[in-house]
């Protein structure tokens, strides 16, 4: 462990400061979409699958929990390609932050009850950011039901999972585990009608040209070579 940490703590902390900056970036922006006025679409999936107030109440919960444990699996196993990852997400949120400010799309489920909230008290983007950009706001305070209604394109539960995915697919047993995070995490969205089905769709498309553009396609989902032994 002492060999890992001296060779590796410095780049891991690069690339999780890194993925971390730009995480606030995004919510910065996502909350700026969130006070213009938008309007709702109609959707075809959507509108036919049952609403699950559990599964929208608790769904940052299961990302976390199907998340966290093979990000860290990632890290301690192939750090190299962990920090890889971590740049990549970093990248993708700011990617999903821009797409939010160019679409303005109105909320999922009832009406836009936050446009003009910046004009209303301008302060509240910094207690806002303040609060998303901490894992207690976001599981503890439930601060994204209380600040985001608007952050739609594309979803972040759908392409974050799926780009992890991709970056453990040559590791067989957690492809395996991470496939099925993936899958009930995308069920999670469309039951807690998170997102409209566009988003979900983008999603895919965006964490996969991402992927395909920083690891090659399909190259990139084949394993490292193992580092050279030391003589």
């Amino acid at each position: 462990m002492a060999e890992w940490l001296r060779r590796w703590a410095g780049s891991v902390a690069f690339a999780i400061l890194f993925r971390y900056g730009c995480y606030v970036g995004m919510i910065a922006l996502s909350l700026w979409a969130e006070s213009r006025p938008a309007p709702h679409l109609p959707d075809l999936l959507i509108d036919r699958i049952p609403y699950s107030a559990t599964i929208d109440r608790y769904n940052y919960w299961l990302l976390a929990l199907g998340y966290v444990p093979v990000a860290g699996w990632l890290l301690l196993t192939a750090p190299a390609r962990f920090c890889r990852y971590s740049v990549s997400a970093g990248l993708l949120s700011l990617l999903r932050g821009l797409c939010i400010v160019v679409t303005g799309l109105g909320p999922v489920r009832g009406p836009d009850l936050h446009a003009g909230m910046l004009d209303r008290d301008p302060a509240l983007l910094g207690r806002a950011l303040l609060d998303l950009a901490s894992p207690f706001g976001l599981l503890l305070r439930d601060a994204p039901h209380v600040y985001l209604t608007k952050d739609l394109f594309f979803s972040g539960h759908t392409a974050a999972t799926l780009l992890l995915l991709l970056y453990v697919w040559p590791y067989r047993a957690l492809r395996r585990s991470m496939l099925l995070v993936h899958g009930a995490v995308v069920a999670s969205v469309f039951l807690a009608h998170l997102h409209y089905t566009i988003d979900v769709l983008g999603a895919y498309a965006m964490a996969l040209a991402l992927f395909a553009l920083r690891e090659g396609w399909p190259q990139g989902l084949t394993a490292p070579p193992p580092p050279p032994q030391s003589s």
